[in-house]
């Protein structure tokens, strides 16, 4: 087994991951933060950014952050939700790249969404639009707590993304979270493998006593 975290989640779907914090009651799942393209994974750990209103007084910028993070970093960018104005475009996907970072999570929509698809980087956001975000949003602070679709992300958590979108893993609970879904990931391919053998799914799922590993632990088992 690979001991890197990161390492281990880059092997692991998202699914299985949501399935994991489920079991575990954490809240994890970023909802509505979608992939630009179904073949963009990521794993890395989160650098975080938080937008809020341009100040009229004393206006700051979008995204000079970005000379901060470094191979494998995931940009963790939280504007709101809003939907007006982007904080994510083409200069920002092209440094990103060759800098080597690990993908970026938008809670809002990002912009020129033809250059992450050419080069492969992986996106995820809430939407994409063309409207800039200058003279309207600005940095209020990196490296804090920031709400990403509904889901707390702090600094350094690990941030996994595929296909289906994106979960966050607490760095406190990461080893927890990944020996879950490693647990669930291996039952699922022994009834895959069963099935496959002639069983019935039924037969195959009791035998792995599946249903029980998508239930929340209860208090007695967790500690």
């Amino acid at each position: 087994m690979t001991a890197d975290p990161v390492e281990r989640a880059r092997k692991l779907d998202c699914a299985t991951l949501s399935d994991a914090l489920d079991r575990l009651g954490i809240a994890g799942v970023c909802h509505g933060i979608k992939p630009r393209d179904h073949g963009f994974r990521l794993a890395g750990r989160a650098y975080t950014v938080l937008y809020g209103p341009v100040d009229p007084v004393n206006p700051g910028t979008v995204g000079d952050y970005i000379d901060d993070l470094g191979p494998g970093d995931v940009a963790v960018l939280d504007n709101g939700g809003r939907e007006d104005c982007t904080v994510w475009g083409d200069i920002l996907t092209q440094f990103a790249h060759a800098r080597g970072l690990g993908g970026t999570v938008i809670d809002g929509p990002c912009r020129d969404v033809h250059l992450c698809l050419s080069l492969g980087y992986p996106v995820y956001s809430r939407s994409y639009s063309m409207r800039t975000g200058k003279d309207r949003v600005q940095v209020d602070a990196v490296q804090v707590p920031v709400n990403i679709g509904d889901a707390r992300v702090r600094p350094g958590d690990l941030m996994v993304g595929d296909s289906d979108g994106v979960v966050v893993i607490p760095r406190e609970r990461e080893e927890e979270v990944l020996s879950v879904a490693e647990t669930i990931q291996a039952a699922e391919d022994r009834i895959r493998a069963a099935v496959a053998g002639g069983l019935s799914i039924a037969e195959a799922r009791r035998q792995e006593n599946y249903h029980s590993l998508q239930s929340r632990k209860a208090k007695e088992e967790a500690s």
